[in-house]
């Protein structure tokens, strides 16, 4: 089992590798992160560091359903890697870390690692 923590256009992306491990015997979830401002305040407010409430870490990352994580978005990495800390789970962060290129989304996608592809290979890391 794993969790799929996806971005923007790359979420059908994620579904078709949620798919795709399915078809190879491994669950996963797929979270469609539309804020990751509001998730990371929370982390904050959870350490401390501000007010805001934090129910929202519990509803989307539930300590009943703690499986390694993998991000992935079209920008940055970085910008959902402190998602693994919420339950302490092992994560994986993908996302674009080269000049982009232009061409085929496809090509571009997977280019970056964050093709269904790419996706899949470091969720099979996790759970094998």
């Amino acid at each position: 089992m794993v969790t799929l923590a996806a971005m923007g256009a790359l979420v059908p992306e994620a579904l078709a590798a949620a798919d795709r491990l399915a078809a190879l015997g491994h669950g996963a979830d797929v979270v469609c992160v539309t804020s990751p401002d509001l998730l990371f305040r929370a982390f904050q407010a959870r350490r401390g560091l501000s007010e805001d409430p934090t129910w929202i870490l519990d509803q989307v990352f539930p300590a009943e359903r703690t499986t390694p994580l993998v991000t992935v978005l079209d920008g940055h990495p970085h910008t959902l890697s402190f998602l693994g800390t919420i339950q302490n789970t092992p994560v994986t962060t993908l996302g674009v870390t080269r000049f982009g290129q232009s061409g085929a989304i496809e090509d571009v996608y997977r280019y970056h690692g964050i093709d269904s592809d790419g996706i899949v290979a470091v969720a099979l890391d996790h759970i094998e």
